[in-house]
């Protein structure tokens, strides 16, 4: 059976174990990892029928076909790199990790010297499939806006950098506007889907971000807007966020499940 290993036992992780666990995915969760020895036992005690390997990376690698990493930006060039050199596929959740060109370069390289393949999940967005199909042509702008109530903002560098009040806000408030290079730095745990529509757009540089709080939400919301040769269109996502993480939408964890999915069927649909 299809082997999968896993770094990142958090609300992402442990989502898709228990996918995999109740059937949803037909597959083995062969390992998993996190240097969090409390979202390991947390995660661990959610499963019913999967019972994993508590197993570091360099050796999970061995051992599976798929390298699942949904732990941190930071874990990207930790993990990616070692697991394609072993001839294992990946599938990246922390997509803003390639705002580095260097390392998009590198892990893209070393997938086609490697045979791999590099699965990157649509997250908590619609409308990637429409993104491609019109990236075969002229693109002339892609702009994503990124509404959340305030607590789903909090502890980003951003906010942290500028000191800003989340508290205080009572209205409608635009924090962010700049490219996606710079969004998927200053808020790394909420717009990892700036870095997704980049790569499969017009690039980080050209990619506009705007990031609005807004207490009056109980969604997290994202808005794309994209013109080019092929006409205009606008895709509006209204997502619940996570039970256990107000920072990511439940569609973001969906996203990866349904990547499960399409990678173990034979029969494949959409763009």
């Amino acid at each position: 059976m299809f082997k999968i290993g896993l770094v990142g036992c958090g609300t992402i992780g442990t989502t898709i174990c228990k996918a995999i666990d109740d059937g949803t995915v037909e597959a083995q969760l062969f390992a998993i990892y996190d240097r969090n020895t409390e979202d390991v036992e947390r995660l661990l005690s959610t499963l019913r029928k999967e019972k994993p390997l508590l197993m570091e990376t360099s050796e999970m690698i061995q051992n599976i076909d798929l390298l699942i990493e949904c732990a941190s930006q930071e874990a990207v060039p930790e993990v990616i790199p070692l697991a394609l050199k072993a001839h294992c596929d990946v599938m990246i959740m922390s997509v803003g990790a390639f705002a580095d060109n260097g390392l998009f370069t590198d892990i893209r390289e070393l997938a086609k010297d490697n045979n791999c393949k590099v699965y990157l999940p649509s997250g908590a967005i619609v409308g990637l499939d429409g993104l491609k199909s019109a990236s075969v042509e002229d693109i002339y702008s892609v702009t994503l806006t990124t509404k959340k109530p305030p607590q789903g903002l909090e502890g980003a560098p951003y906010i942290t950098m500028n000191d800003i009040d989340l508290e205080s806000i009572e209205e409608e408030t635009l924090l962010f506007e700049g490219a996606a290079i710079e969004a998927v730095r200053a808020f790394p745990a909420n717009v990892n889907v700036a870095a997704t529509i980049s790569i499969a757009g017009i690039g980080f540089e050209k990619t506009r971000v705007r990031i609005v709080a807004d207490p009056k939400l109980t969604r997290n919301i994202h808005e794309i807007c994209v013109e080019g040769a092929f006409g205009k269109f606008t895709t509006r996502a209204e997502n619940l966020p996570s039970p256990t993480n107000p920072k990511s939408s439940y569609l973001a964890s969906l996203s990866a499940i349904a990547t499960l999915k399409r990678i173990t069927d034979p029969f494949q649909t959409g763009t």
